[in-house]
């Protein structure tokens, strides 16, 4: 099968693209690839890694407000499309998929306009504005959520497929977790991290909450700032502290999160659709600090899914303090009875195949479109 993805802007659009790339190879005897992603993207840098051929179109996002910004927002568009068809003439796939990011805009009504099948993927509770505007051309819709589907009542046809980034981490090795970490098996993790780039509010928060980590020597705490915040960050809990613990370990990124994820006890984090996807597929309890400058405040629709199913506590940023977060997370690991329902909970939610399921309808879209 040949297959192009599209996908960009943020880890959370790329990744599930990537997931959907490993399944179809697992499935399928020598699967082709191309992905057509933004030229200022993080899939720019992302993708090549993934060792996946990648193109790129010059596409930004419009403004909410009037400006003549937007003006030159629709002459990329119109300057996308034409671009993305001439690569898709080229490259002849048997399915398109979008997994969200400006970049899906002119790839996916390309295909559209070019009788190629499409599935466009929605990772959030609320919909994007781009896949809300391709979700009136894409022969399918996929969503995270199960019951978001009406979202999307105008479109031909809506799954629930789960997010495919959850596959990726659901046969994660947790003893290779606790190596990464150097520490030993079967100890109690509390991971602490603010999405790739590490988040201000939540390394205030627990800069903040560092005296009282002091005191629980039984709970491994790895804390991850992001490596923008990360020199700075250490200083600064130097200077609280005197010298950090052995429990506390300080760490501007991890490269092998799905390792490291399968060996957590509690999580902390924002609330994007693809970590949320990871967490639950292992079954994760956590305690959720939403982003507020995201569009339509999706991060804390996000939240409230796991919050209703008791899989997670919720924590609005104007609320968090050091304190706070403490007394959120010692509650949770203070209580094995109240981590194992959470944890059961969250596997609920999880759905570990949700790369298959989505490969299964891609499989479909492309014999139909043979017809």
């Amino acid at each position: 099968m040949r297959v192009v993805l599209s996908g960009g802007g943020t880890g959370g659009h790329i990744y599930p693209a990537v997931a959907v790339a490993r399944q179809m190879e697992a499935e399928e005897e020598n699967p082709a690839f191309l992905y057509i992603g933004g030229t200022r993207g993080l899939e720019s840098k992302l993708v090549p890694q993934e060792n996946l051929p990648f193109k790129s179109i010059d596409i930004t996002g419009f403004r909410r407000k009037l400006s003549m910004d937007n003006v030159k927002t629709v002459m990329r568009f119109l300057k996308g499309v034409k671009e993305s068809k001439a690569m898709l003439r080229e490259f002849k796939p048997d399915v398109v998929v979008g997994t969200g990011g400006y970049v899906c805009g002119p790839v996916v009504y390309a295909a559209s306009r070019l009788g190629i099948p499409t599935l466009i993927h929605e990772q959030n509770a609320i919909p994007g504005l781009t896949n809300k505007f391709l979700s009136r051309y894409a022969d399918t819709v996929a969503v995270s959520f199960e019951g978001t589907e009406s979202s999307f009542s105008g479109a031909k046809r809506v799954i629930y497929t789960g997010n495919p980034r959850a596959t990726t981490v659901a046969a994660a090795n947790a003893r290779r977790g606790y190596a990464t970490l150097g520490i030993p098996e079967n100890s109690t993790v509390v991971l602490v991290i603010g999405g790739s780039r590490g988040a201000k509010a939540i390394n205030e928060a627990m800069i903040d909450m560092a005296p009282l980590v002091m005191k629980s020597e039984g709970v491994h705490y790895i804390y991850v700032t992001g490596e923008g915040y990360y020199e700075e960050t250490r200083k600064t809990l130097r200077a609280k502290l005197g010298s950090l613990p052995n429990h506390l370990h300080v760490l501007p990124y991890i490269h092998n999160m799905p390792e490291v994820l399968a060996c957590t006890t509690l999580i902390v984090n924002r609330a994007g659709a693809s970590f949320l996807a990871e967490i639950t597929a292992l079954g994760i309890p956590s305690v959720l600090i939403p982003s507020p400058n995201v569009t339509n405040n999706h991060q804390e629709a996000n939240a409230r899914q796991l919050e209703k199913e008791g899989a997670s506590v919720v924590i609005l940023e104007k609320d968090l303090t050091g304190s706070v977060l403490h007394e959120a997370v010692a509650g949770i690991v203070g209580s094995e009875e109240r981590r194992r329902s959470m944890s059961e909970a969250s596997k609920r939610l999880g759905k570990r195949d949700s790369a298959a399921v989505v490969t299964a309808e891609l499989r479909r879209l492309a014999a139909k479109g043979r017809k």
